[in-house]
């Protein structure tokens, strides 16, 4: 190759280095002050800075972990009492049978209050068997008024039954001749006004003694519980209402199980 070849093959290469873009220079630190420092995940329990992703992988708005299910209330059990039950026949539908029964529960934690069947098949005295129950609370509830619940239970035209019988926790209602109705006269103190009083054994106090709760006037099922008095071994029941004496038989403290 001659001189001259290759002194156009050099300025070429120079010519073509020159119109290159230059890297982007970065201002040197100022002195004592320290050079940026790489992105690190956050520690463990701390948020993430902004602008970087959570922990675990989860993007910004993306779904929560899953978790076990939560529950919103407990399970079924027979409300404290039932107060009335009519069996209405309707004109329609061939004449189909409605059940209508209306109870108590103990506060207003309970929900989706039911009829539930216990008869099966054709029962020997024809009367048709049924449990009225709610879901009851997770836990113990305050005291407070007695509440009002209500369910319906359709029958098909043509069963056997000849009449109804609704229990609840503490009594029972019956209809022998369908349709018809029935009641209950309700003798209970909800104990909603019980702190502070005096407790009494049955037969103790006269009815009407001022600040005291007789035994014969709560409802079926109650507790007492004093001073040294333990609870191992009892079975869960919502429908009972538990009285925490002290040892003047006050009553300090109460709430329905």
């Amino acid at each position: 190759m001659t001189r001259s070849k290759l002194f156009a093959l050099a300025c070429l290469l120079a010519a073509t280095m020159l119109s290159a873009p230059a890297a982007p220079q970065q201002p040197p630190p100022a002195a004592g002050a320290r050079p940026p420092a790489a992105a690190t995940p956050p520690a463990a329990g701390q948020p993430p800075q902004p602008g970087q992703p959570p922990q675990g992988g989860q993007q910004a708005g993306g779904p929560p972990p899953e978790g076990p299910p939560q529950q919103a209330e407990g399970p079924p059990w027979p409300v404290i009492m039932v107060t009335s039950v009519e069996v209405l026949r309707s004109t329609r539908a061939g004449g189909m049978d409605i059940i209508r029964a209306r109870g108590l529960v103990t506060s207003d934690g309970w929900g989706e209050p039911h009829l539930l069947p216990i008869t099966q098949g054709e029962p020997l005295d024809g009367v048709l068997d049924l449990i009225f129950q709610a879901h009851a609370p997770m836990g113990a509830a305050p005291l407070g008024p007695f509440m009002v619940v209500e369910a319906i239970l359709p029958v098909e035209n043509g069963h056997p039954y000849k009449g109804v019988r609704v229990r609840a926790g503490a009594n029972a209602l019956s209809i022998k001749q369908l349709p018809g109705n029935a009641h209950a006269d309700i003798k209970g103190d909800d104990c909603k006004q019980c702190i502070g009083k005096k407790f009494a054994e049955k037969g103790k106090s006269p009815a009407g003694t001022a600040n005291v709760v007789r035994e014969e006037d709560l409802p079926h099922g109650f507790r007492t519980i004093s001073p040294t008095h333990g609870v191992a071994g009892i079975v869960h029941n919502p429908n009972r209402i538990n009285l925490i004496l002290d040892d003047s038989n006050t009553i300090v403290m109460a709430f329905w199980e």
